[in-house]
């Protein structure tokens, strides 16, 4: 499967690209900005919301360059995952102690019953369950692997505040609190798959929640309220 997004990433890291990453709406493109959003130094000192609410064994799903996964492993057991294979040697070029190939979306088929504390899944990646009940069923998977008492902190943004001018590839919904986003990669010629997000507001994802083992027990959001993080705790 082509990897658009997962080489550009790799050949950053290793200081050979010279093309731009694209993401591509129809004729709608955008300069995706590598550096800024894989490369720059995290501290959890200065994300204390963050790093109060992970503990270990934890789990970072669609771990990017690792940026988390190389902070967090100093205090505890991190597992870093993420479906690309170029990313997953990014990650482990960079520092990750334990960097696995694992999709997200397949978390049963990766990791045995209770074997994290906590899991974090930061990117809006988890918008690529691409419905109301993919989110319900990627919730149940992740309780499976999770333990009694658990966390989890996962972003989305918030449909009720986003300005569809200045996001490529939003569709607005009819029901409240939820939307999509529809794009693709594009790197050195190479086009990637069609990404489907469904974009969710805290609301619908309290809403998502029930029937599940996990609560929304806190959010934080940006000035504009655009972009939230969202605390889940598993009873």
């Amino acid at each position: 499967m082509p990897d658009p997004f997962g080489r550009a990433v790799r050949d950053h890291h290793e200081g050979t690209r010279e093309s731009p990453l694209v993401q591509r709406d129809g004729a709608e493109t955008f300069e995706h900005p590598i550096e800024a959003f894989y490369f720059g130094e995290f501290d959890p000192e200065e994300d204390p919301w963050l790093a109060e609410a992970l503990d270990g064994p934890l789990v970072d799903l669609g771990c990017g360059a690792g940026r988390h996964a190389l902070a967090f492993q100093e205090r505890f057991e991190t597992v870093a995952t993420d479906v690309s294979e170029h990313l997953v040697a990014v990650t482990e070029d960079r520092g990750v102690e334990d960097a696995r190939v694992a999709d997200m979306f397949a978390l049963r088929e990766s990791f045995p019953r209770d074997r994290f504390e906590s899991a974090l899944a930061i990117g809006t990646q988890v918008s690529l369950s691409g419905s109301m009940a993919g989110l319900r069923a990627f919730l149940n998977d992740l309780s499976a692997v999770t333990t009694y008492g658990a966390t989890a902190v996962i972003d989305s943004y918030d449909p009720a505040n986003v300005d569809p001018e200045e996001m490529l590839g939003y569709r607005e919904r009819p029901e409240r609190g939820l939307a999509h986003r529809v794009f693709h990669f594009e790197y050195e010629g190479e086009v990637g798959e069609t990404l489907l997000f469904c974009l969710f507001g805290p609301e619908r994802l309290r809403e998502a929640t029930v029937g599940t083992d996990w609560w929304l027990a806190d959010t934080r959001s940006d000035e504009e309220a655009v972009h939230y993080r969202a605390r889940l705790e598993k009873r």
